[in-house]
């Protein structure tokens, strides 16, 4: 029965002239030779500097606004909600304009899934975190020249253990808010969905961004939310606070679990890329 649904599946595939990309390979060093591959860092590297510019900002606009000291109360300003579109639309923005180019990344922990789901090579991502991380201080440190009173006064957009929660419970908020984001950006970029629901038009900056303005909704009060060690990495290397490195290694560790744990997941449960290497394995055997 298993094998019939195998049969027809594949059948219905082929006639939709689907094909599983290869893997990736581990180190792919002729990509240092390619023009476009550094096309692809410099998309990331402005990306994650647009991103944090207009975040960052957002932030502290907002921190001014409903500060009781400013005239402000909590009913000024954005608030959560408008911080969480920030980032979410942001997200959306910029995945929409650099995803042709270079896969639209913008995040360490997406770049470290997608290695772990074998769809880029360990140069690829060892490269891609370095420009997302130079761009995250980069687009920080302009944010801070437009504003640096209020940058001082307000933390800097910085990521940290709120009062009232522990590490433990920070870090599990980024390793589930990370998985989320993650997953969403396998399913939503999975080549064998698009070829199934062809009928059905996914563009997949939309339920990406949207994973992020979801997952800030619910882990702002623990952490700022991180989810993106790029842009935890560069509020803090700007703003410099001892209470912010303590708690950083959370948004680089909590992130790149989930992202592990996401993109195994999808790759090899729901996409049952393991099954499929056993049986080739058994038939060559």
């Amino acid at each position: 029965m298993a094998k019939d649904v195998e049969v027809q599946e594949q059948g219905e595939y082929s006639a939709k002239d689907y094909q599983d990309p290869p893997p990736a390979p581990l180190i792919d060093v002729e990509e240092l030779t390619k023009w476009s591959f550094y096309r692809a860092l410099i998309a990331e590297f402005v990306a994650t500097l647009l991103f944090l510019y207009v975040t960052v900002l957002t932030i502290i606009g907002y921190s001014h606004q409903s500060d009781p000291k400013a005239g402000g109360t909590d009913c000024d300003g954005v608030g959560i909600l408008g911080i969480a579109w920030a980032f979410g639309g942001m997200i959306f923005i910029l995945v929409y304009c650099t995803a042709g180019i270079s896969g639209g990344h913008i995040n360490p922990a997406v770049t470290f899934g997608l290695f772990v789901g074998r769809k880029v090579s360990l140069i690829r991502a060892v490269f891609y975190m370095a420009a997302q991380s130079a761009g995250a201080i980069c687009g920080t440190g302009l944010a801070k020249g437009f504003q640096k009173a209020y940058f001082d006064r307000y933390g800097g957009g910085a990521n940290f253990v709120h009062d009232g929660y522990n590490k433990g419970t920070a870090l599990g908020a980024e390793i589930i808010g990370t998985f989320v984001l993650v997953y969403t950006v396998f399913s939503a970029t999975d080549p064998k969905r698009n070829a199934r629901d062809s009928h059905v038009p996914v563009l997949a900056p939309l339920p990406i961004g949207f994973a992020v303005f979801m997952v800030h909704l619910a882990t702002i009060p623990v952490t700022g939310t991180g989810i993106n060690p790029a842009r935890s990495f560069g509020s803090a290397v700007i703003y410099n606070d001892g209470k912010i490195w303590d708690d950083q290694w959370i948004f680089w560790v909590g992130p790149f679990i989930g992202a592990a744990v996401a993109a195994i997941y999808h790759q090899y449960i729901l996409r049952g890329s393991a099954i499929k290497a056993l049986g080739s394995f058994r038939s060559n055997a």
